[in-house]
């Protein structure tokens, strides 16, 4: 576990990088989030104000990152932490613990109501974390990083305020579209099959059964066992599609499809979601909102729903 002495020698030894990094423009909040979708939020709510940095990027799995030096560097300068919490970052759980010693450090997901959270099904006093993929559960996360941006500059609470609101209004456009594609896929065919069990919660609100090859954190290994059952679910339901995803590896994907294949029974992947990261920076699937677009048009175009060619907004590529 780190320490408090540990954090500090960490950070000492960093003087030459710490001088070296541009400082934020003037009147502005740095921030920095774990997550890219923390990081969108951060930005949504702060516009103008804010300085935003997400530690990771696209296809980067959260439950296995470590902080690197740049990390701490960047952490110990922040005015604002937001990290997500619920065990998500699970190897730097101990770290961001400690340096909620100093300033505006906040675990924008630990608050959500217990009664909409849903159980880990490796750890039995934590929760699963991945609240981001149902907009409902989300607006939950974006009042919490309002409330810490308000927190660490109170001077700008009604700017904050009116940018949440904006904000909140455009999850909610987005819940309603992706409850309405939802609707169309037939009943038979509402079973989502990816990589690891990212999906829960989104299978809970639109009435998917989801059945994940991996458990809820990629830590855990996926076993023959497990792959030669869902071989049995995929020829005994006649599943056409699985998916794939941006941050796991498609290795246990691809021998879902094979053994599937070896007896008789084509599977086809329906498409790559963005389960623990988002797309790429200035495109359209790297912010939050074409994160979900995307997610909810692959999974019902791919399995027998209605959806428009270009998802929600028509941001999407085909």
């Amino acid at each position: 576990m780190l320490t408090k002495r540990t954090f500090l020698t960490g950070l000492a030894a960093f003087p030459l990088a710490l001088a070296s990094m541009p400082a934020v423009a003037q009147g502005k909040l740095s921030v920095v989030a774990t997550t890219g979708m923390i990081a969108d939020a951060a930005r949504q709510v702060g516009g103008d104000l804010v300085e935003v940095n997400a530690l990771m990027g696209p296809g980067v799995d959260p439950h296995s990152y470590r902080q690197t030096r740049s990390d701490i560097v960047a952490l110990a300068r922040a005015d604002v932490v937001l990290w997500h919490g619920l065990y998500l970052e699970a190897q730097m759980q101990d770290f961001l613990h400690e340096l909620g010693d100093r300033g505006t450090v906040t675990a924008v997901a630990e608050s959500l109501p217990r009664d909409l959270l849903l159980a880990h099904e490796d750890y039995d006093d934590k929760f699963d974390p991945h609240v981001w993929m149902v907009p409902d559960l989300w607006v939950h996360v974006v009042d919490n990083v309002r409330a810490a941006l308000t927190k660490a500059q109170p001077d700008h609470a009604d700017t904050f305020a009116a940018n949440a609101a904006i904000h909140l209004d455009e999850l909610q456009e987005l819940a309603t579209y992706a409850a309405k594609i939802m609707a169309t896929v037939p009943a038979e065919r509402r079973v989502l099959i990816t990589a690891h069990d990212a999906f829960n919660y989104f299978g809970k609100a639109y009435g998917f059964e989801v059945l994940g090859i991996q458990g809820i954190s990629t830590e855990s290994e996926a076993g023959l066992r497990r792959i030669a059952d869902l071989v049995d679910v995929l020829v005994d339901r006649d599943i056409a599609a699985v998916f794939v995803e941006s941050s796991v590896s498609d290795r246990n994907i691809r021998a879902l499809i094979e053994g599937a294949a070896a007896r008789g029974h084509k599977v086809q992947i329906g498409g790559e979601l963005f389960s623990d990261a988002m797309g790429e920076p200035g495109s359209y699937v790297g912010t939050y909102i074409g994160m979900i677009d995307h997610n909810a048009t692959v999974i019902a175009r791919a399995l027998g729903g209605d959806t428009p060619t270009a998802g929600m907004k028509g941001l999407l590529n085909g």
